[in-house]
């Protein structure tokens, strides 16, 4: 199955709440915090509403 590797690259700072909601869901508290999920629909929604502030790897696990 694989995965994605989501990395935050610009700050939260001056987003919109639904913005900042959507980084913490996926799992990011940080600047430059990498998690791994899986890739499913609901998880690429969340990076597609958020894809200016994140970089996304898919890599095979």
């Amino acid at each position: 199955m694989a995965k994605l590797q989501i990395t935050l690259k610009k700050s939260l700072i001056g987003r919109p709440e639904s913005q900042r909601a959507t980084v913490n869901s996926l799992g990011l508290r940080k600047l430059h915090q990498t998690v791994i999920q899986n890739d499913n629909e609901a998880i690429r929604g969340m990076v597609v509403k958020v894809s200016h502030l994140v970089e996304v790897k898919q890599i095979e696990a």
